[in-house]
């Protein structure tokens, strides 16, 4: 108990010496660590009169939770002082440059989706998804594909399950989905892009993976004047206010007749240059009348209702308006090309 007693007066007089964090670690360990001093004592009380074991160990304890309670109200001055000593001596100078801090571009074939998306909406039409993996049912016979159809073989199509199940060959497979659940009744005003699949190889211009961002608009006397006029709205929107539009005849199993939607170059003016293949035109998407086949398998009277339909390769578009070579390198992850996209968009504008 004398040596208690002492270790009170010794432990008091080594508080009130105690300034700096390294001193009051070094005070913790003095005695509460395993070779520390009240540690010490502690391993006593074995050795202590049975009498006298109670009013030890209470004073036992009475020590620990004094050191351990000036440890942490200690340490929590000594903190806050080294703080407000740090924020004192410290000061930020507005004026200096900020760090930049280096930042990824959206996604260049979202980019021209959403583009594209927002100026259809502002004309009326909805943004419409489907299944990536269809039936070739919605696929081709809806569209006027039969079974046997050569058109089948320039789709080259990926096949998943026999010859029912596939990965989408287009995104027209929506269209005809979303003509059935009209049930012939309702005019439509439509947009689906998305991704779509075929057989192909991978190299600078194609890909066995693309985007497609397809239209369909079906109501009453629609003309082939009012896909005209919608084709002009979007040419002339991504690639300038002095683009003139054409539709050349084409085919397509789906449409009747069918065209192909060209713009004039917007690089040499219509003069011929590398780009348009010395022709002053540039082909951007395929489109026409939505056959009358077409509108019959998915419910609607021919001789009543009537539509126009487009589809644009996202990739094609893009490649166009930023000049890109390659269409491997939207998929790239390099930021620099974003940025390259941001700047051609800049100058574009």
């Amino acid at each position: 108990m004398e040596e208690m007693k002492t270790v009170e007066t010794a432990l008091q007089k080594d508080i009130e010496g105690i300034s700096t964090i390294e001193e009051l670690n070094n005070f913790k360990i003095k005695y509460l660590g395993k070779k520390g001093i009240i540690t010490e004592l502690s391993s006593q009380i074995k050795s202590i009169p049975n009498e006298e074991k109670k009013e030890f160990g209470q004073k036992i304890n009475i020590l620990k939770s004094t050191c351990n309670n000036f440890y942490e109200e200690k340490k929590k001055e000594i903190e806050e002082k080294l703080l407000n000593e740090k924020l004192s001596k410290e000061s930020i100078d507005i004026t200096l440059p900020a760090t930049k801090i280096p930042m990824g571009s959206p996604n260049i074939l979202e980019k021209i989706i959403e583009e594209i998306e927002e100026l259809l909406m502002s004309m009326g039409y909805d943004v419409v998804d489907g299944p990536e993996v269809e039936e070739d049912r919605f696929n081709f016979e809806l569209l006027n594909i039969p079974k046997g159809h050569p058109a089948r073989d320039a789709q080259d199509t990926f096949y998943i399950e026999g010859e029912d199940i596939l990965l989408r060959s287009q995104t027209s497979p929506v269209q005809a989905r979303t003509m059935l659940e009209k049930k012939g009744m309702e005019p439509i005003r439509m947009i689906c892009p998305g991704k779509t699949w075929r057989r192909d190889d991978d190299d600078a211009t194609h890909s066995h993976q693309f985007m497609q961002i397809e239209g369909l608009l079906v109501d009453k006397e629609i003309s082939l004047s009012d896909l005209k006029g919608t084709f002009d709205v979007i040419a002339k929107h991504l690639f300038g206010s002095t683009t003139t539009t054409r539709l050349r005849p084409s085919y397509y199993q789906f449409t009747e007749p069918s065209v192909e939607l060209d713009i004039s170059c917007f690089n040499c003016k219509g003069n011929g240059c590398p780009i348009c293949k010395q022709t002053g035109w540039i082909t951007v998407a395929g489109a026409g009348m939505v056959h009358p086949n077409v509108l019959r398998n998915c419910g609607y009277n021919p001789d009543v209702w009537s539509g126009f339909a487009f589809g644009f390769g996202a990739e094609r578009l893009a490649m166009l308006k930023y000049g890109v070579k390659d269409v491997r390198t939207f998929y790239q992850t390099d930021l620099r090309c974003g940025k390259a996209f941001d700047r051609k968009e800049a100058n574009n504008d």
